[in-house]
């Protein structure tokens, strides 16, 4: 399918490795003018390399912290007035909510929530006033089955799809739509980190941690970023322009319920 979407901008955050990765490289396959954003230099450099080799395109890329304004002003300086708003954090680390200061809770909320509201702040009215704008923002299944060991996440991520919920009916008369993606278990660095802290917490080995949680899927495997990236270009494209405001499961079918 060709998508519409070649020649126009996008900024992704934490575009360095992951499914932030696998979706700068999807949209700069489209054509997409991709501008990278993660907080270490190196691999978001190495990132971008790859993805030049491929497609024979080069990323801009910005290594700041997107949760200061320092950062979001280097982001929004590279890539003034985004088409396509790619907004993705990771969690913090599994744990218990009665051990989290307050200290913790507002640096997740940096992350998970403000920092990507403060994104859009800045680039859904340019979008507006050119007819064009895409924003996806890649959140968690934990809004819709929150897991006790990710409080922080739950609560964090929560209070950014209520914030999108108003502003993508706001916004879509202008083709402006806003959106976000639920990924389940994913074969990535941020599942690793999770599997990783429940093992120290509850004295298990890693591996079977991880087994566990692959084969407990119904797809019987992790996804893969690839996954993301795909699903996250076609609600980038030109024809996905009547689809706002939805909260996507992303998750090989864990979700119990039927709607």
């Amino acid at each position: 399918m060709e998508l519409g979407i070649a020649g126009r901008t996008a900024l992704i955050c934490g575009a360095s490795r992951g499914m932030g990765r696998a979706i700068a490289r999807q949209l700069a396959r489209e054509g997409v003018i991709v501008t990278m954003l993660a907080r270490r230099v190196g691999p978001l450099g190495e990132a971008a390399a790859a993805i030049s080799a491929e497609t024979g395109t080069t990323p801009r890329i910005v290594a700041a912290d997107i949760t200061t304004e320092a950062g979001r002003r280097a982001a929004l300086a590279a890539c003034p007035t985004p088409d396509i708003l790619v907004t993705n954090a990771d969690g913090p680390p599994p744990g218990d909510f009665r051990a989290y200061s307050r200290a913790d809770w507002i640096a997740a909320l940096d992350a998970l929530m403000l920092a990507p509201i403060a994104l859009m702040q800045a680039s859904v009215d340019a979008m507006a006033a050119r007819g064009f704008g895409r924003v996806v923002n890649i959140v968690s299944r934990s809004v819709k089955i929150a897991q006790a060991e990710l409080a922080l996440s739950n609560g964090a991520r929560s209070g950014l799809v209520g914030f999108t919920a108003g502003l993508a009916r706001e916004m879509v008369r202008f083709n402006v739509t806003i959106n976000n993606l639920l990924p389940g278990p994913f074969d990535t660095d941020a599942q690793r980190r999770h599997v990783e802290g429940l093992a120290e917490r509850t004295g298990r080995p890693y591996q079977t941690l991880w087994e566990e949680r692959r084969a407990a899927n119904p797809a019987g495997r992790f996804g893969m970023p690839e996954e993301i990236g795909a699903y996250c270009a076609f609600l980038c494209s030109a024809q996905a322009g009547f689809i706002t405001g939805q909260n996507l499961l992303v998750d090989g079918g864990a979700y119990p319920g039927t709607y």
